[in-house]
Parts: structure tokens; C-alpha cells; sequence
């Protein structure tokens, strides 16, 4: 039967995510790539023939197969029939969806599945995961991983980059961060906010979800991080930001700490303020529109003070971050054999920059 991807959803990012794999299904070794549409709307048409017309499979529910019909598309597979064929779900739905669906649906095909995946705000859906940061952590009893949200890639590698000092975490004291979001993705059209909203502190620990979800994700490895977040929407639809608060307990300055931000493959350079610059770059040059890094460190915005604790801001590469990291787990269940795995998932290095 091959190595079968299915993902459920083709939102924001459950689109380019299909169009990732099934654009690069050869080199990264995937037979078939399967994706469910729930409701067929007339608007979303043009998404679906796209989507079928690149390679991919168009999977419903079998009582909405003639709804999909009416609109011009053919549905290749009933929706549980394609979880049950499927090595790798993926689950790309909007919030609270992957954990109604993972009881629902998902449970029931545990013996024909190799692992199952939900990005975004799944929080308890499986193991916290993020390429780059805690893959030691996962191993093949983990059925069910959490693919951690493309501002908790940012705020993890920035802890990671600074805090980490020759692969050890003892350099690490605490972290504070505010993101910035952008109030919609160019693709919604609703949500849109007319000024900036600000979110209260709802965890009294943590702050956000943010830092909630980075430290579940480094505690995986055994961390207890002292991490803090805040959040607020702004009335852009570009990029989200995020301005962060690292202290370290050795000396560090300012040469040093872009010297590790530079060497982190997965992390971008700009020289650019403006984040509509960086959006179209990411346009211009990024699969999809997205370049795959997990930040974008904003250099002249970095500084030291008290010679330990850094501050800066960096840009979040909408949701590429965390597509990356679906694209490395799904290669990684389909290919056990480290070397294969890595000469797989070297292919999307062209979509990683050193500077935007």
C-alpha cells in the first residue's frame, strides 16, 4: 500500500501543509497524501481542485459526498476509511477539533495507524514536540504528539539559541516574552480587530498558553524553566512578533549572543524592521509563502544588559515552524532509520535561510 499521509483540515495550516507534501511526495518518500474537507463550500472550490490537481486525495464524509459532487469534485474516500488506510494523521483542524476527534475517531484505529499528529492548540492531544528541540523525547511508544504553535517554536529556539551554552541548559535562569499577534492570517476573513486587544494572564503561573506549552515542551527533557508570557492582537493580518527577556547565568554580550542565534540552522537573520518586509520575503522566496525557519531575529534589536540578561525582537514565519516540524515527525514515523530520515527531511533545507 505505500506510505499514506492523511490530513484532516485545509485551513491555514492544513492547506499548505498538503501542498508541501504532496508537492515534494517523491523526495520525501510519500506514496499518497489523503486530506478531508468538512463542509463544501462553494468559495473553497478553488482550493479543492488545486489541492486534487497537485497530487493530493479528496476525502468527506460519505453523507456530504454528493454536496462535494454538486460543486465539481470527485471525493476519493469516506472519512474513517481513510484514517484506517492511513501511516500518519495529521490533524490540522481549528481548536478544541483534534481532541473531540482523537476520541471520536482516532482511538478506534490505534492498531492501523503508526502515529497520529495535531498542530496548533491541541494542548493533552500527545507528547509535545518541536524539530530541534526535545526529538530525544519522542520515542516509537508515543502514538499520539502535540505539535507545538508556531509562537511556541519561537519563544523554544530563542531559549534554546541563548540559554543552551555547548548543549547543556544550565546556562538558563528565566525568560519573558510578549507576542505580538497579528489579528488574522491573510486567508480568514473573519476575526479582523479594529486596534490592538490586549489577552489577560489566564495562568496564573505561565501567563499565556505560551509559556505554558514551552515549558511542557522542555519538560519532556526533565526542565522545570522558570517562563513567563504575555500576548495581543494587533491590527495587522502580516506576522506575529515577539519581544523576549532571556537572562543567562554567565557573562554573555552582544557578539556572542548573535553568534549563537547564527548557529542555530533553524533560525533566520534580518536587518529589517517592518514585518510586512519579512511577510514578503517569506512570499517571494518560502514554500506556500513560508519560509520553514522557526524565527526571525531581528539583529540591531539586540542587547545586553548587566552583561546577562538579553533582550531583542524576532519574528514569527507564520505557521512554516510548525510545519517543518510535522513534515520531521511524519518522515520520522515513516522512516525509522536515522540516516534515511535526515536525507529525507534534508530536502526542505532549501526553504530554511540564514538571512531575511
Amino acid at each position: 500500500m505505500g506510505n499514506i499521509v492523511h490530513v484532516v483540515g485545509t485551513g491555514t495550516i492544513g492547506e499548505p501543509l498538503i501542498g508541501l507534501l504532496c508537492d515534494m511526495k517523491k523526495e520525501l518518500g510519500i506514496d499518497e497524501v489523503t486530506f478531508y474537507k468538512h463542509s463544501p463550500v462553494l468559495t473553497d472550490r478553488a482550493k479543492i481542485k488545486g489541492l486534487i490537481a497537485r497530487g493530493g486525495n479528496l476525502v468527506v464524509s460519505k453523507d456530504k459526498i454528493n454536496e462535494f459532487r454538486e460543486l465539481g469534485v470527485e471525493p476519493m474516500y469516506g472519512a474513517e476509511e481513510a484514517i484506517e488506510r492511513a501511516d500518519v494523521v495529521i490533524d490540522c483542524t481549528p481548536k478544541g477539533i483534534g481532541l473531540k476527534n482523537k476520541e471520536m475517531y482516532y482511538k478506534k484505529y490505534e492498531d492501523k495507524v503508526k502515529r497520529f499528529l495535531a498542530q496548533g492548540s491541541e494542548f493533552g492531544f500527545g507528547k509535545p514536540y518541536a524539530l530541534g528541540i526535545n526529538d530525544e523525547a519522542i520515542d516509537e511508544n508515543d502514538k499520539y504528539v502535540h505539535i507545538m504553535s508556531c509562537n511556541t517554536h519561537n519563544i523554544a529556539v530563542a531559549i534554546k539559541s541563548i540559554g543552551f551554552d555547548n548543549g547543556r541548559m544550565d546556562d538558563f535562569e528565566y525568560g519573558r516574552f510578549v507576542c505580538i499577534r497579528r489579528a488574522t492570517d491573510i486567508s480568514q476573513e473573519t476575526g479582523y480587530i479594529p486596534a490592538p486587544y490586549v489577552d489577560t494572564h489566564k495562568d496564573k503561573e505561565f501567563g499565556t498558553h505560551h509559556a505554558r506549552d514551552v515549558w511542557h515542551l522542555y519538560n519532556t527533557l526533565g526542565y522545570n524553566l522558570d517562563v513567563f508570557s504575555s500576548s495581543l492582537k494587533i491590527n495587522t493580518q502580516y506576522m506575529h512578533s515577539i519581544w523576549f527577556d532571556i537572562k543567562v547565568k554567565r557573562k554573555i554580550d552582544e557578539e556572542e549572543v548573535m553568534r549563537r542565534f547564527t548557529d542555530n540552522p533553524r533560525v533566520a537573520i534580518t536587518y529589517k524592521h517592518l514585518s510586512s518586509l519579512v511577510f514578503s520575503f517569506g512570499r517571494d522566496h518560502g514554500h506556500y509563502g513560508r519560509i520553514l525557519n522557526q524565527t526571525v531575529v531581528v539583529a540591531p534589536t539586540i542587547r545586553v544588559r548587566n552583561d546577562n540578561e538579553v533582550f531583542g525582537y524576532c519574528f514569527t514565519p507564520q505557521d512554516g515552524n510548525s510545519l517543518l516540524s510535522s513534515v520531521a515527525m511524519t518522515l520520522r514515523t515513516l522512516f525509522p532509520d536515522e540516516k534515511e530520515y535526515e536525507e529525507r527531511l534534508s530536502t526542505l533545507s532549501r526553504f530554511l535561510f540564514d538571512e531575511v
